[in-house]
């Protein structure tokens, strides 16, 4: 259970890193681009959507090889131990869409878990972040 813990921490962990760096650049990017200042926010909306896309990666990463190393749990339904619906899983778990087409068992519950968690934060986070850039560079002429 400590392993679990463990994991699930470092894992979640690289995600707030990720995240918090990809504010962090947008952040001190933005007022230095040469744009209309609208389609500066335009460009912090696809930053945030790319910071987002590789937290869901990472995630995806722990789901896939969790999958395939013994003791840590499985997934199953519409899942065939591919890449790719790992990161399908990840995607609608991070954003709590879960469409409920595959299932974790064992261990990997917890990760599911705590990614939902995780992504809700985050997209908060996000959201929070836009709103202060758009009230920086979102005036009238």
């Amino acid at each position: 259970m400590i392993a679990v813990f463990l994991v699930n921490s470092l894992i979640v962990m690289v995600a707030v890193i990720i995240h918090y760096e990809f504010l962090y650049r947008l952040t001190l990017l933005l007022p230095r681009i040469q744009v209309r200042h609208r389609f500066r926010i335009v460009l912090g909306v696809g930053g945030a959507l790319l910071a987002h896309a590789a937290e869901v990666w990472i995630f995806a990463f722990a789901y896939y090889l969790m999958h395939r190393a013994g003791g840590w749990g499985y997934l199953e339904g519409n899942f065939n131990g591919s890449l790719m619906d790992s990161v399908y899983f990840s995607f609608t778990t991070f954003t709590t869409l879960g469409f409920g087409d595959i299932q974790p068992h064992g261990d990997l519950r917890f990760l599911t878990g705590i990614e939902s968690l995780t992504g809700l934060v985050l997209i908060t986070w996000t959201a929070s972040f836009l709103f202060v850039e758009m009230q920086r560079f979102w005036k009238p002429r």
